[in-house]
């Protein structure tokens, strides 16, 4: 008898499942969240449950759809913005300590009187002191609504007591532009690290004020660029192109096709360029780089791009999170997807780069070949060109495996280069400012010491950190340069210093000078690909 109910029930369970295979999924769902709050053994908080669920049925598409909470997408939009209300100063966690190491001239903290170098011990009478803080905890203590002061208390060298000043929260611009200068009397330079609502602002300002300067040339640097707003690429694009060009098409899962073009109204149409990009070059910087080379307006210099072509929409829900979901493909002028394949999921997807740099793609040209199918040509000078997977540009500049070093990294992330270049500009800025009274002196002169870069192995090693021999060449140059670029980032008022100092010992930063340092080479580039070919300085730099 027994036997007998079980196999009934079983066999109605079985009838259950045959029936509820046919189901509504939708109805599915309201069933599962209603089943889990009905029996399961504790109270269930209905939130994050349905969270997960959203986020498991977008993990089964591709690897960019995603859900946003609502925290998120507030502090996505902040970054977005291209501003947030703050003091205007740069810190840095010395020694479970916070330091000013900068100060915007034309900021809040400025008018109150806060200097580079300063302490802070108090935050709103809250102690940041020995607390292990980390760097975004002391950012969401010193940002807040504009117009709401903030109440700093500062330890001073030379100072017996504590600082008191009270500094009011104003609207800072957070730029995208993070350098922008001239290289030679013709070359300009210009980083741009995101795409915000700022960007062609700040896009038109750098190149007015080089133009102002003699520029003709420009290197516009998009290395570890990972993109942005769309509308702003087509803006940046808007500056190197004629009007009525096509930047990017875009299509739908219906078929439906959107051309963006420019709208002609750009400062630098007509001058050299040259683009440098790296295999973290993604997404808006991609439609950038892709509409550059298609129209044969730019010579790519680097190695292969991210190779994302998906555009993304944000779907608001209610509760003030958003559903960002892929709704279309783009493509470039000449045709061109670029995306890379992601059919063995998103862990294998980015994995990507590991992939790359065990192939040897990154350090040598050649390593890497698409296939026939995927071959497309310019626009105007018809060069061969590829789609899926990233853009490859058209002069291969081997990676630097240096920066890319777990000893390196654990090294920056410890903040011992910081607290050497720190402590050297706070005990020495007069001597330093009396000698190297403005950046190109210090950058033409200024000298590492080698007892800092040995300083930095010893307190390295004593951290545990894996370091290479201290005769090790290689490794002492990446310190050297590190430091360097510490401690000009210090010692001036402005931005991008650091980046200047990396930049001349950047090997891709060196190809793109020797190109626009020559028509032929630079015309030779446009011609025809040569994709394949290393850059002729990569003995020299590596």
């Amino acid at each position: 008898m027994i036997r007998k109910t079980i196999i009934t029930a079983f066999f109605s369970f079985w009838i259950g499942l045959s029936v509820q295979a046919q189901m509504n999924p939708k109805i599915k769902l309201q069933d599962a969240l209603k089943l889990i709050q009905d029996n399961y053994v504790d109270p269930v908080n209905d939130e994050p449950v349905v969270d997960a669920a959203i986020k498991g049925m977008l993990s089964s598409l591709d690897p960019h759809s995603s859900y946003i909470s609502r925290e998120e997408v507030e502090a996505m939009n902040e970054s977005m913005s291209g501003s947030f209300a703050g003091i205007g100063i740069g810190f840095a966690m010395i020694s479970d300590s916070t330091f000013i190491i900068s100060v915007n001239p034309d900021g809040p903290a400025a008018k109150a009187g806060l200097k580079v170098g300063d302490q802070i011990v108090n935050v709103d009478g809250q102690t940041i002191l020995g607390k292990n803080l980390k760097n975004q905890e002391v950012m969401r203590l010193l940002r807040g609504e504009k117009g709401k002061a903030v109440d700093l208390a500062i330890r001073r060298k030379g100072q017996p007591a504590l600082l008191q000043f009270k500094v009011m929260r104003e609207q800072i611009a957070e730029l995208s532009i993070t350098a922008s200068y001239m290289v030679t009397k013709q070359i300009g330079y210009i980083a741009l690290s995101v795409f915000s609502q700022s960007t062609r602002r700040e896009m038109d300002a750098a190149l007015k004020s080089l133009k102002a300067q003699g520029m003709t040339k420009l290197i516009l640097d998009l290395q570890m660029n990972g993109g942005g707003i769309v509308d702003m690429a087509i803006g940046v694009a808007d500056e190197f192109l004629p009007p009525e060009k096509t930047v990017f098409y875009s299509v739908t899962n219906t078929g439906v096709k959107d051309y963006f073009l420019t709208g002609g109204y750009g400062q630098f149409m007509d001058g050299e360029l040259v683009v440098l990009v790296d295999e973290s070059t993604a997404s808006s910087s991609e439609i950038l780089t892709g509409a550059l080379q298609d129209w044969d307006r730019a010579v790519i210099v680097g190695r292969r791009t991210f190779g994302k072509g998906l555009m993304q929409k944000g779907f608001p829900l209610s509760d003030g999170s958003v559903i960002r979901l892929t709704a279309a493909r783009y493509y470039t002028p000449s045709g061109r997807s670029i995306q890379k394949p992601y059919t063995k999921g998103k862990a294998d997807y980015f994995e990507d780069f590991n992939r790359r740099m065990a192939s040897g793609e990154l350090k040598e040209a050649g390593h890497y070949h698409f296939p026939d199918s995927l071959k497309y040509t310019t626009l105007n000078h018809k060069r061969t060109v590829y789609g899926g997977g990233g853009i490859m540009p058209d002069q291969f500049v081997s990676i630097d495996t240096a920066l890319y070093s777990t000893w390196l990294n654990q090294t920056m992330n410890s903040g011992l280069v910081n607290k050497v270049a720190f402590e050297l500009v706070q005990q020495n800025r007069s001597q330093l400012t009396a000698n190297y009274p403005d950046f190109e002196a210090f950058d033409k002169s200024f000298k590492v010491d080698e007892t800092m870069v040995d300083g930095i192995f010893d307190a390295a090693e004593k951290l545990r950190i894996k370091m290479p021999a201290k005769t090790d060449q290689v490794a002492r140059k990446t310190i050297r340069i590190e430091l360097k670029a510490g401690i000009a980032d210090m010692l001036y008022v402005g931005k991008g210093y650091a980046l200047r100092v990396r930049n001349e010992a950047s090997a891709a930063f060196d190809t793109a000078l020797s190109i626009l340092n020559s028509k032929a080479t630079y015309n030779k580039l446009l011609a025809g690909s040569t994709a394949s070919k290393s850059s002729p300085n990569q003995k020299k730099k590596n």
